[in-house]
């Protein structure tokens, strides 16, 4: 993208051009902290659509009007003082993650219990162990408020960004869009921790929403498949904040240079569930075009 964009990024650093570049996709893009690292490039080898010009790449999620995070009182973050301590001595971070792995000590004599959610070192590194793969856990890690530095391995990727909103704004937003289950394409909820028993005020209603139309990051251009090699697990960081815990994206297989990345966007959905099980109902659905062996034929 650099190469073939030297000249666009040339204008835009000129004096005078910050309300061009502020607008600017390319720019916002390499104006994130891991582009030198991980660079992104936007093309479009499908057809002549182009992103709306109010579009805007973000790195984290915004809130939206009355959507607040957890006052500081509320905060904790574990004391742990480096990774071996948060991944072997009981980091409170951990606590209520489901399971754990064990391994064998330097000696190979004794077995340490292992509680990250993904491996931490080796091949298998950054991959999430396969019970927690294939079980629908959220995901507990360490943030900004832990004593743990930011090299912890025990610390995510990439996440589905946009508006954090309530659900009476989703509503008029699905109210006001053309077509409601176009909306729904941007819309996910943010109900993993919902209950109507819990102590917390907050997740006994309606969930939160993230909005990923108006501003997101790349994630949000992933398509769906009925067959998908990507999945979305709940990640929390702070366990004050669970009502708008982030939704991070996971391979759950070996995925090829070159492979369109894919999920399902009604992941979860039990068939006895689906509309697109009841043809008494898919006349009013949006078919499925993902192509793949496993298509249920319609999305919702």
């Amino acid at each position: 993208m650099e190469g073939a964009t030297k000249q666009h990024f040339f204008f835009h650093g000129l004096p005078g051009r910050e309300a061009e570049k502020s607008k600017c996709h390319f720019c916002q893009i390499r104006s994130f902290t891991t582009h030198a690292e991980y660079p992104i490039t936007i093309t479009n080898i499908h057809d002549e659509l182009v992103l709306e010009p109010g579009f805007r790449f973000v790195q984290n999620s915004h809130l939206g009007r009355g959507v607040q995070r957890a006052n500081d009182e509320f905060r904790v973050g574990c004391d742990c003082q480096d990774a071996e301590e948060c991944q072997y001595e009981g980091c409170t971070c951990l606590d209520e993650l489901e399971g754990s792995d064990e391994e064998p000590d330097e000696d190979n004599i004794r077995y340490r219990r292992k509680k990250y959610a993904y491996h931490s070192h080796g091949v298998k590194a950054g991959h999430l162990r396969t019970e927690v793969l294939e079980s629908r856990d959220p995901i507990y890690e360490c943030h900004d408020g832990c004593a743990c530095g930011p090299d912890c391995p025990n610390r995510f990727i990439d996440k589905y960004l946009g508006e954090i909103i309530t659900p009476k704004e989703a509503a008029r937003r699905r109210a006001k869009s053309d077509i409601s289950q176009r909306k729904d394409v941007y819309l996910f909820a943010l109900d993993k921790f919902s209950d109507p028993e819990s102590p917390d005020e907050r997740l006994r209603g309606p969930p939160l929403e993230v909005d990923g139309e108006f501003m997101s990051g790349p994630t949000r251009f992933i398509n769906h498949s009925c067959d998908p090699n990507l999945r979305i697990f709940a990640r929390v960081g702070d366990h004050a904040d669970k009502h708008i815990h982030d939704l991070a994206f996971f391979a759950i297989r070996d995925i090829a240079k070159g492979t369109e990345l894919t999920f399902d966007y009604v992941d979860g959905v039990e068939d006895s569930q689906n509309d697109a099980m009841n043809p008494a109902t898919t006349k009013d659905m949006t078919p499925c075009l993902c192509g793949s062996k496993k298509c249920r034929g319609y999305l919702w």
